[in-house]
């Protein structure tokens, strides 16, 4: 049997917050996904490196004029944070908090790639929960960001247990830290509790990096070593919180993820051994940049894709999120058959406020999308094309004016959100194609924009952008087809394809 070579990262998008588990032969990965829609991403892989998108924990989970980016601010930034994925007793639970609604969220199914969850909301802010099901049935959630508290829960995982424990577990270092302890992934293994977490201490390498607490006892006392202080020779960046999960062979691995800046922060896959009963991470202490595993070579599946549109009911491929809740009787890709069609429904301000921007991720070392927009039925004031999306953004495409005129435009992000043109093309015709070309090899993080009237000569339009990873969108670049309009409603824009290509490594 062949055997899969793992490279790190093994995946160079931006799939934070890992937590990974093994059902049967079978792993199963949730990252975070904040505002985007649908959220937390469920991939699944037989070999951890080869991983696949199979479902969404929730189409949205909150329905209010923020989550619609309809209170001028949205919640970039915020939405689902670091989610915990368990499996106990034939059944898949994932949870995690919300900062913008300062709720705790509990989802449960039967069925991780095909089911339906259901909803449990749990009072108060439970910053990057773990659950943990312990042997003798009890359940709890632990969280919390320097002190660290534990809950327990009913034995559905759906709410507080009355009169079960809630207590502050453990206190994190307060002297000379950055970022005090974080991030748990709680397990009992061996008769030992074991709480991973990620610190950034204040002196010396100044990196986030990884630690384990342990006790026989779950309210402790707990001991606790730093297991892993390594950044794979890229920028001291650390590689560092996530989850553990053994093979079917008995091999122990950890699923860490380090910031790699404008492109997000990326997947690695860590080895684990055990010494005296603490978990020990890496070769030498060191992330190795590839390795062996006994585990079965597979195909790998595409993150991001292309797509022609050609659908036979308005459900999209699962590689695609809305940024923010989607208005879903104003787009369609059965309408006008192969054309995604999106219709205004509301005015914006900017391209940060257009409801249903349609994303994907974006992949290093470098890669490239392009779209066909048909700008027939667009409306004066409207605007429609390609966007680098995140904070500091940068868009390709057409806007109309008062008058009717067309022109080709490359805007940036000129303060506030608000739109700054770097240069506008008079434009006659009908159909026009857009491309963004994106660089993030050792964080060079470039955007560069171009467009194209016939489909075979490409005109380079505006500045190249210089990418920025920021803390108030908290995302890794994604490139977006986006449609909205600043003086009427109604409009339709048709983006007759999406092509992607990534350069490999």
């Amino acid at each position: 049997m062949n055997t899969a070579t793992i490279t790190n990262p093994i995946i160079w998008a931006d799939v934070p917050d890992v937590d990974v588990i093994r059902v049967d032969t079978t792993f199963y990965m949730v990252s975070t996904s904040m505002h985007s829609m649908p959220g937390c991403p469920l991939m699944k892989s037989e070999n951890l490196r080869d991983w696949e998108i199979v479902n969404y924990v929730y189409d949205t989970f909150e329905d209010n004029d923020a989550h619609r980016l309809l209170d001028g601010t949205g919640i970039y930034g915020k939405g689902s944070w670091a989610a915990s994925l368990r499996y106990n007793n034939g059944r898949y639970y994932v949870c995690f908090s919300s900062n913008d609604m300062q709720q705790f969220y509990v989802y449960r199914t039967e069925d991780i790639e095909h089911g339906l969850w259901e909803r449990s909301v749990i009072p108060g802010l439970h910053h990057d929960p773990s659950l943990l099901f312990d042997d003798d049935g009890r359940v709890y959630v632990i969280y919390g960001n320097g002190d660290i508290r534990i809950k327990e829960l009913t034995e559905d995982a759906t709410a507080i247990k009355p009169g079960g424990i809630d207590q502050l577990l453990l206190e994190g270092g307060r002297e000379g830290i950055n970022l005090r302890i974080e991030g748990c992934h709680a397990y009992k293994l061996n008769g030992y509790y074991y709480l991973f977490f990620i610190d950034w201490p204040g002196v010396g390498n100044r990196r986030r990096r990884q630690l384990c607490y342990r006790s026989r006892e779950l309210l402790g006392p707990y001991e606790h070593k730093v297991l892993l202080d390594d950044d794979m020779d890229y920028h001291n960046n650390g590689v560092a919180q996530g989850g553990i999960v053994n093979t079917p062979d008995g091999d122990w691995y950890a699923v860490l993820f380090q910031d790699h800046d404008a492109v997000g922060r990326i997947p690695c896959v860590v080895p684990l051994s055990w010494k005296d009963d603490w978990p020990v991470l890496g070769e030498d202490g060191k992330v190795p940049l590839s390795f062996e595993t006994k585990l079965p070579a597979a195909h790998p599946k595409p993150l991001v894709i292309s797509d022609e549109f050609d659908y036979e009911d308005d459900r999209l491929a699962l590689n695609w999120q809305w940024n923010h809740n989607p208005d879903n009787r104003l787009w369609s890709v059965t309408q006008r058959p192969g054309f995604l069609r999106l219709t205004t429904g509301s005015l914006a301000t900017g391209v940060l406020q257009a409801r249903n921007t349609l994303t994907q991720r974006t992949e290093g070392p470098a890669c490239m999308g392009a779209a066909l927009l048909d700008t027939a039925r667009m409306k004066p004031g409207d605007h429609a094309g390609l966007v680098a999306l995140q904070s500091h953004f940068g868009t390709v495409g057409v806007k109309v004016a008062k008058n009717g005129d067309k022109f080709i435009a490359m805007s940036v992000n000129g303060g506030n959100g608000e739109e700054k043109e770097l240069e506008t093309v008079r434009f006659h015709g009908r159909d026009v194609q857009m491309k963004i070309h994106f660089d993030f090899e050792n964080s060079k993080d470039l955007a560069s924009f171009h467009y194209s009237v016939d489909g075979s000569e490409w005109m380079p339009i505006g500045g190249v952008l210089n990418m920025r990873y920021t803390l108030d969108h908290f995302m890794g670049y994604r490139i977006g087809l986006y449609y909205y309009a600043t003086a009427q409603i109604g409009g339709h824009a048709d983006f007759g394809f999406f092509r992607y290509e990534k350069t490999e490594r």
